[in-house]
């Protein structure tokens, strides 16, 4: 029987700057078809591990291996046409219009983006095709997001990796784009890997959580195992948060209740 090829594997990978280590010596293999959440304080090296993927930062020991390849050697626009990045600051060109922003990607290996294609891409992401004419500047956060998830999808990518996509926007906007990329993740096949600083959002999105603390990967579960109490204690102190405020929630929903 045959063991299938994790998609991307991380290869006690290591990241210092000067004598402090941002990455130490991480292990871990990622499945094709997996919707991965990658959780920690800020200054656990989350950002930095995920950066490693498309080469923005370069490990100073181990590998990251990408379709058994590693991804140091493989050609940066060939890497990058095969891995979506979405950035924490969506990073849309502001002279460049939706659809040039979108086209960006295929354009630096020396393909031209048909406007059929941009205008599925916005379909894809819940935006009208009309929307490619526009700037960046004429759309709201959420749009602006949305424009990035669709720059990420416009290769085919066989990875999709998300740093802080969310982070910027209202909780409502928020909640609408998880659920939007969770559901492309399952449309169109993806492997996708998601830095979030927010656990409940990782127990909600995700098939497994990954959490770092000071460069090491300290717990690696499913979201009902550590909702159960696994992972130990540093993961158990993230987990507490959004379980915390549910109780709270809860707890004055009982309050006005009571009172009527």
């Amino acid at each position: 029987m045959m063991v299938a090829t994790p998609l991307l594997v991380f290869d006690a990978v290591t990241r210092a700057y000067g004598d402090t280590l941002a990455v130490a010596g991480v292990d871990c293999a990622i499945e094709s078809g997996s919707f991965v959440a990658l959780v920690g304080a800020s200054g656990s090296g989350k950002s930095t591990l995920l950066k490693m993927v498309n080469t923005l930062v370069e490990p100073t020991g181990g590998r990251v291996l990408f379709g058994g390849e590693d991804v140091t050697t493989l050609p940066p626009a060939r890497l990058r046409r095969r891995v979506g990045y979405v950035f924490q600051g969506i990073g849309l060109f502001p002279h460049m219009t939706v659809g040039e922003n979108i086209a960006i990607g295929p354009r630096l290996t020396g393909e031209k983006l048909a406007d059929e294609r941009i205008a599925k891409l916005l379909e894809l992401v819940e935006l009208d095709p009309a929307f490619a004419s526009r700037m960046p500047d004429e759309l709201s956060g959420g749009q602006r997001q949305r424009v990035g998830v669709a720059r990420a999808l416009a290769g085919e990518p066989e990875l999709l990796i998300m740093d802080e996509p969310f982070g910027a926007l209202d909780p409502l906007t928020r909640d609408a784009l998880g659920t939007k990329v969770r559901e492309l993740h399952e449309r169109l096949g993806l492997t996708t890997v998601m830095v979030t600083h927010d656990m409940a959002e990782a127990l909600l999105l995700a098939d497994r959580v990954l959490v770092m603390d000071s460069g090491h990967l300290v717990a690696d579960e499913t979201p009902r195992a550590l909702l159960a109490g696994a992972g130990g204690d540093i993961a158990q102190g993230l987990v507490a948060v959004p379980r915390q405020q549910a109780e709270r929630l809860a707890a004055l929903e009982s309050l006005g209740e009571s009172r009527t």
